[in-house]
């Protein structure tokens, strides 16, 4: 099988008619169309060669090998197309593209538009701390967190403190990277984000062996392919693998990859556990 690290040339229009079944179609074309996200490392970006990374595409090139195993293809081209925040999931209902390999959440909104596989990522609210600090939240009383505009951790970091009774100084950065400054230079003493977020900051040259990410999260945001609605078999055919690689330890493999260095927290722990499913 090919894998073709990225394509960024626009889709060929193909013969075969939309409503085809995404298999059929795959067998018909010789392609295997995966979008990927990228701008959300470190679980899917684009990396500075321009081909994609993290560790969502880590998890589709093992469902494409899947496919081209089940469908005896020696020749698929799965071939990654970028896509961003605003048409993700459109390209996906309107099938331009076969599996979302992006940083997408499993929400009951988005599957009236698209389906999901099983999740493959557990993630949520954590926090960023210096090593030897406190997790306990209530250690944060009167001192001075960070979060980034405009995210719904924001909302998450505002309710848990008042639920804790935390009175904190919030401080609020244009992204991540000014939080991560803000950090090094002690402005702030905690910076709250998505766990994976923290991980990558956290590992990154930049902070390596400064901080630590909390092993708890404070939400929790499963994580799935995104793939068209009312395909049974290309489901079942994609969450076979998924479980697959979760029985063998592929996906505890991945997350090293994507993240070397970093401890999965509780929510990944039990994934691992609980994902795979008897044959």
């Amino acid at each position: 099988m090919r894998i073709f690290a990225l394509s960024l040339l626009a889709s060929l229009a193909l013969a075969v008619p939309a409503t085809a079944q995404t298999l059929e179609r795959i067998k018909q074309t010789g392609e295997l169309k995966l979008g990927f996200r990228t701008d959300a490392a470190p679980l899917s970006f684009m990396d500075v060669d321009g081909a994609p990374a993290g560790y969502s595409p880590l998890v589709c090139a093992g469902v494409a090998q899947a496919i081209a195993n089940k469908l005896e293809m020696t020749d698929l081209a799965a071939t990654f197309i970028p896509v961003d925040t605003t048409n993700r999931f459109e390209l996906v209902a309107n099938g331009e593209i076969d599996l979302l390999c992006g940083a997408a959440t499993i929400t009951q909104s988005r599957r009236e538009l698209v389906d999901f596989s099983v999740p493959v990522y557990v993630d949520g609210t954590a926090v960023l701390l210096p090593k030897g600090a406190s997790d306990d939240l209530k250690d944060l009383v009167g001192k001075r967190v960070g979060v980034r505009l405009g995210t719904t951790t924001l909302e998450a970091l505002e309710n848990t403190m008042e639920a804790a009774g935390v009175t904190a100084d919030v401080f609020k950065f244009d992204d991540h990277k000014a939080g991560l400054a803000a950090m090094q230079r002690n402005e702030i003493d905690a910076y709250f984000a998505d766990q994976s977020i923290l991980f990558y900051l956290a590992f990154s040259e930049q902070a390596k062996d400064m901080f630590k990410v909390s092993g708890s999260i404070l939400t929790i945001e499963k994580q799935g392919l995104a793939m068209a609605r009312g395909d049974a078999d290309f489901r079942l055919l994609v969450d076979s693998a998924i479980s697959d690689m979760f029985e063998d330890g592929t996906m505890e493999d991945l997350f090293q990859r994507a993240l070397p260095g970093a401890s999965p927290g509780l929510g990944i722990q039990a994934m691992n556990i609980m994902s795979p499913t008897i044959p």
